[in-house]
């Protein structure tokens, strides 16, 4: 009769060991952002619960207090943000049999409140796409941006290399790692050359000086040595020649435009690279004067 051998226990882990092998995991280059900010939130957890913790005593009601005191005053995104980075942890460590109760079960996503007023006009999109006192590159940046519609992080991550500039296209890397292609128009394809002035390797947009630190070689370009614009810097830019707006609402209002030109859903998909239809939803949406011109194209008074 074979002899009977006591299974070993599960390994053990505190919470600083289980957030460090969770985040092991995303170690490839198309999760550095979901890394970099997901990271941040296990920190905080260690150091609110305690690094040494064993992870299996973490307990629900401990963990919804410290979560919720830590980000109950945050708006929904980032509350849904930071609750995504705990959720997929948990998820991992229970895998690695080292929870047996899920610590943030008692959390749930919050709401987003709808805002209904996010989109330029185009007159406003207009005036800031064609301003003389912009300097090429930002007005290369913006142009592109609401041609395609595509996130700010996709288009200052586009290289010289990536720009098939003949056919108005570029290989994007989207939100998720998918490849992707956007598509841009005859005002981007006159700003581009006048950009790159002949380049042809390295970012797209660069900054204005040489690198003041060391950076990853894929962010410098050789010849000049200036580095590739940040999104901070380009934000900061935009904010300042628009009044405020943000970069996000150049697509915010591509897209709401499009919409209101009668662009199907598929092809609003297609642009922006969403996956969802709820998520577009969010950004599709035509303006109240649109409304207005369809509501009086459509009055069966005024076709008496």
């Amino acid at each position: 009769m074979g002899t009977v051998h006591a299974l070993a226990a599960p390994e053990m882990a505190t919470v600083a060991e289980a957030c460090d092998a969770y985040l092991a995991t995303l170690a490839g280059p198309e999760s550095a952002g979901t890394r970099r900010v997901y990271a941040g939130v296990l920190r905080a957890l260690a150091e609110g619960l305690g690094a040494d913790t064993d992870v299996a005593s973490l307990q629900p009601r401990a963990v919804a207090a410290w979560f919720t005191g830590r980000w109950g005053q945050r708006s929904p995104s980032r509350w849904n943000t930071c609750l995504d980075a705990l959720r997929s942890a948990a998820r991992y460590w229970a895998d690695q049999d080292w929870i047996r109760d899920d610590p943030v079960r008692l959390l749930r996503r919050r709401r987003k409140a709808p805002d209904r007023s996010r989109a330029l006009s185009r007159g406003d999109v207009e005036q800031l796409l064609t301003r003389d006192d912009i300097a090429i590159r930002e007005r290369t940046l913006w142009r592109m941006l609401y041609e395609t519609a595509a996130r700010s992080a996709e288009v200052l991550r586009l290289d010289v290399e990536d720009l098939d500039m003949p056919n108005r296209r570029a290989r994007v890397r989207r939100k998720g790692g998918a490849i992707d292609v956007i598509v841009w128009q005859t005002g981007t394809a006159r700003l581009l050359p006048r950009l790159l002035k002949g380049r042809k390797a390295g970012p797209v947009f660069l900054t204005e000086r040489r690198a003041r630190v060391e950076l990853p070689p894929c962010d410098i370009d050789r010849a000049s040595g200036r580095a590739r614009l940040s999104y901070r810097q380009a934000e900061d830019l935009f904010k300042a020649a628009s009044g405020g707006a943000t970069l996000h609402q150049l697509r915010h209002s591509a897209l709401t435009h499009d919409a209101e030109a009668g662009a199907s859903t598929p092809m609003l998909m297609a642009k922006s690279g969403h996956t969802s239809v709820t998520s577009l939803a969010r950004y599709a949406r035509p303006s109240a004067e649109a409304l207005a011109r369809w509501q009086q194209q459509n009055d069966p008074a005024r076709r008496r």
